[in-house]
């Protein structure tokens, strides 16, 4: 493990071996699926989003709202988007973690899945969590059908 590693992982509050573990998990693994991640300009929303770079992302399934969430907070998470469109999913920046070139998702991101056979989704970085299992996102996808 490297410096910068270290560094991320005592500044996130994790386990750098767990989180490491995790990391090589979602990037080896056959059922993860390429995808872009992009950035918004928050100065300038008109603006082309950045595009940050390329990442996997291993689809963990639907996100079901806890047991113990009220209806208003469901509301709130969900907003005007459909539930069916919300999935889980853990992603990991290709990129080593020690180079310009990393990064982690943030809430508010954009990416693009590759999802086979030429198809590619867009998603919008709805929630994240960091933990030594990896980051976690909630994401929402979009509908819009891309040419």
């Amino acid at each position: 493990m490297d410096k910068v590693w270290l560094q991320m992982c005592e500044a996130a509050g994790v386990d750098a071996q767990k989180r490491l573990a995790a990391r090589q998990e979602v990037l080896e693994s056959a059922e993860a699926v390429e995808c872009t991640v992009y950035r918004p300009d928050e100065n300038d929303p008109d603006a082309e989003e950045l595009d940050l770079g390329e990442a996997r992302i291993l689809f963990e399934g639907p996100f079901v709202a806890p047991d113990d969430w009220s209806d208003e907070e469901c509301e709130e998470f969900f907003g005007d988007d459909a539930p069916e469109n919300f999935v889980t999913a853990r992603i990991e920046c290709e990129a080593a973690p020690a180079s310009s070139a990393y990064f982690l998702p943030e809430i508010g991101d954009y990416l693009a899945a590759s999802l086979g056979q030429g198809e590619v989704v867009m998603f919008y970085v709805h929630d994240c969590e960091e933990d030594d299992d990896g980051l976690h996102c909630v994401l929402i996808r979009d509908d819009e059908q891309l040419l």
